[in-house]
């Protein structure tokens, strides 16, 4: 008999969340047999192999299907080529995707299935990300997850529809704008994508080391894929105008060094004004609905100097790797 719905999880040496996970998606309020669950093992690790083969036990005396696949390739491709692993895998008509990181709610595949009505492409359920107190600055953003459409922690896609496009695209290597380029490629095909806020997934925040967000930059560099790809989707959903203001800060940290190297004392003692008003209200500004810990308070006054010039590095790069003008 095949499934309804295959469900697809990239995973990462990360075992107690997909533990986690797995516990949550083998409890569904669904029929056994109308539903398969996919890992797939980007790091093709031994640990995580084990730890499937023993779910997958407990789930056959069940009823339900749990299949681990290995992505052999020497270096990891990401998630987005191990989400395409997994559902070239599957059987079912309809591919659910969430992340090992993720809780679905009982009533989740229930909700999504509801949804799928005859000439829908896909569906986007409601993530949520819980943050207790007053967040950090990296809750505070993480938390904000949650107003997106089409992440890849909740959604549905007709197997049919991913055919169509050739799946994810796996040019985006880390965890970064590939749902978004999915989503947006199906539009512009014309595809009918709807909601089903009661298929819920809860996404709990991770603890991360101190200065999380001068490592985040680095994906800034996708944003120059999305862009070239879809830009006027890009320019309506993700950001209207480039970042002038991190332009204005490294342009005034740029006078700094130029006045300085020449001996042209105003022009570096003027642009060592202007950077010192702009990071500190780009600081001030992320303090203003985070944590005032003095711990916090320090990390984000060191990467408020560090994130302008990061991220236009890397939104520079992203452009020149990916050959488009891209600001």
């Amino acid at each position: 008999m095949m499934p309804r719905v295959s469900v697809v999880v990239p995973t990462y040496k990360r075992l107690e969340l997909l533990t986690r996970c797995l516990d949550a998606l083998l409890e569904q309020d669904f029929a056994p047999e109308d539903y398969e669950v996919i890992i797939v093992d980007d790091a093709n690790c031994a640990e995580t192999k084990r730890l499937v083969a023993l779910q997958a036990e407990k789930a056959r005396h069940c009823g339900q299907t749990l299949l681990y696949i290995p992505v052999t390739s020497p270096c990891s491709p990401g998630p987005a080529a191990a989400r395409n692993v997994g559902w070239r895998a599957a059987r079912a008509e309809w591919i659910a995707f969430t992340d090992d990181d993720c809780i679905p709610c009982r009533e989740w595949l229930k909700a999504g299935v509801a949804a799928m009505a005859d000439g829908v492409a896909g569906v986007s359920g409601r993530l949520l990300v819980p943050v207790e107190g007053v967040p950090t600055d990296y809750e505070y953003n993480a938390s904000r997850l949650g107003e997106n459409d089409f992440v890849t922690a909740n959604c549905f896609y007709r197997r049919d529809a991913l055919q169509a496009v050739g799946g994810f695209d796996e040019r985006f290597t880390c965890a970064w704008r590939e749902d978004s380029d999915l989503a947006f490629t199906l539009k512009a095909q014309g595809a009918v994508l709807v909601h089903a806020p009661d298929a819920l997934v809860v996404h709990p925040v991770r603890p991360v080391p101190w200065g999380v967000s001068i490592r985040q930059q680095r994906k800034s560099m996708f944003n120059a894929l999305l862009y070239k790809k879809h830009p006027v989707l890009y320019r309506q959903n993700i950001q209207s105008t480039p970042p002038w203001r991190y332009y204005a800060i490294v342009s005034a940290l740029l006078a700094v060094l130029i006045g300085a190297v020449s001996g042209w004392g105003v022009l570096a003692l003027a642009g060592l004004i202007l950077w010192v008003g702009l990071t500190a209200r780009f600081c001030m500004q992320r303090l203003q609905h985070t944590s005032h810990a003095s711990r916090h308070v320090l990390e984000m006054i060191v990467t408020s100097m560090l994130i302008p010039p990061l991220a236009i590095f890397w939104r520079l790069r992203g452009a020149v790797q990916f050959r488009v003008f891209f600001l």
